[in-house]
């Protein structure tokens, strides 16, 4: 059978597939109730009625819930807020499968100098409270980002960053135990 994408983020929480009135029992919590939301307004982005009626949508919920994450914002499937609270993205920012973010990150673009532009994060990256990550940087696969880590540079595949200014420390098991329930 083949799931949708929001199926793929649901089945992240609790590691089961859930049915369309499934997903939207679980919608109380309000981490998933706003990945559902974006998810809807990127599947029907565009200038139809749809699109328009789930961006509107959208920009309530970012209001209400914190969360600056645009549909522009290319996200894989697998997408974990694994907190409620505050949560920047910018749209041109990239991020790839079965990746989680905490409260309080911050992935944003630098405007100036050798890494100026917006950062591109791989598959099964977890980032932790508070970390911010700017710039036009490569964050490869496997890689666990600590919270408050500041990182402004590129992070290589199967590695921990940790600390400001960040310091990367390679391991196989980066994230292990650490992304649960992956699609």
């Amino acid at each position: 059978m083949g799931y949708t994408v929001i199926q793929k983020d649901f089945y992240r929480e609790s590691g089961k597939w859930l049915s369309s009135f499934e997903i939207w029992k679980k919608c109380i919590n309000p981490n998933l109730h706003f990945i559902y939301i974006l998810r809807k307004a990127q599947q029907y982005s565009g200038k139809s009625v749809l699109g328009i009626f789930w961006k509107l949508v959208l920009r309530h919920y970012q209001i209400k819930y914190g969360y600056q994450i645009y549909p522009e914002t290319e996200i894989g499937e697998g997408f974990y807020l694994g907190h409620w609270g505050s949560l920047v993205i910018n749209p041109k920012a990239k991020i790839g499968k079965n990746c989680n973010l905490a409260q309080g990150v911050t992935i944003g673009q630098q405007n100036r100098g050798k890494l100026k532009g917006f950062p591109t994060i791989g598959d099964e990256v977890w980032i932790g409270a508070n970390a911010v990550i700017v710039g036009g940087i490569t964050i490869g696969n496997n890689v666990l980002i600590a919270p408050n880590s500041y990182v402004n540079f590129d992070v290589p595949t199967n590695s921990v960053v940790l600390g400001n200014p960040g310091t990367i420390t390679p391991t196989e098991r980066a994230t292990e135990a650490y992304i649960n329930n992956k699609v």
